[in-house]
């Protein structure tokens, strides 16, 4: 990865600072971090990480129940996929630690698409202990969010037949766009920037939504949660025409 090329492209996009930490190169908004510059792991786009209290642990126990070990883990890191391929990091914080999540580039929320989302639920749910609640039938719409003690904190939705064949099973990253920005100009200014539009903006439920790749490629989302549109009646209940298709 070209750091300066990361560190102009976002600047140029969310208005990120950086802090050095100890060697890491961290984004900030608002003084609080919001994620971290690592080389490109050639991955779909953005790396997740969740907080965990023993890496190590994590892992091996990842490992135990069909998980794939991608990192050698220490005590603070470890990289992992799930059985159905979708990559996560685990990260131990001291618990003083804050992360952003207001403000214009600011983490909003974080998805995982994968093509058997049974097998992934369940996964998750032994490893981290999530509480799982389905949205939709299951069939036609087939979408859970996972919580920690009541606090809803992810996403896991069912990729279709809208997705290509070749689409791995992935993490899609969501960040803010604050609303007198919006996402429509978020979606104009990667085009500035050297990036491209996956999916033009689009109206939903939870906000206003772009689908974005940086000028590396790496894939992820912007939404202005200030401009939602309650379903119609002839929606709700309706197959998906998910609008992550590349």
């Amino acid at each position: 990865m070209d750091e300066q090329a990361a560190i102009d492209f976002y600047s140029g996009l969310f208005g990120w600072t950086y802090a050095d930490v100890h060697g890491r190169t961290i984004a900030v908004v608002d003084g609080l971090p919001v994620a971290e510059l690592l080389p490109a792991d050639g991955g779909f786009g953005w790396t997740l990480y969740l907080n965990t209290p023993h890496a190590r642990a994590t892992a091996e126990k990842a490992y135990s129940i069909g998980g794939h070990v991608l990192r050698e883990p220490d005590e603070v890191n470890t990289l992992i996929a799930d059985p159905t391929g979708g990559v996560v990091g685990f990260r131990h914080v001291p618990p003083d630690w804050v992360f952003g999540t207001d403000g214009h580039g600011a983490y909003a929320w974080a998805e995982l698409n994968t093509r058997d989302g049974a097998v992934a639920d369940a996964f998750f749910e032994e490893l981290c202990g999530f509480e799982i609640t389905q949205i939709g039938d299951g069939q036609a719409v087939d979408y859970t969010t996972w919580a920690v003690e009541g606090n809803t904190v992810l996403g896991r939705q069912r990729m279709g037949r809208a997705f290509s064949p070749d689409t791995p099973a992935h993490w899609m990253v969501y960040f803010n766009a604050a609303p007198e920005i919006g996402a429509d100009s978020v979606a104009s200014r990667v085009l500035e920037l050297g990036g491209r539009v996956t999916v033009e903006p689009y109206d939903t439920p939870f906000g206003r939504v772009t689908v974005v790749a940086d000028h590396i490629g790496s894939v992820f989302s912007v939404i202005d949660p200030s401009r939602s549109v309650p379903l119609t009646e002839e929606e709700v209940g309706a197959p998906v025409d998910d609008p992550f298709d590349d």
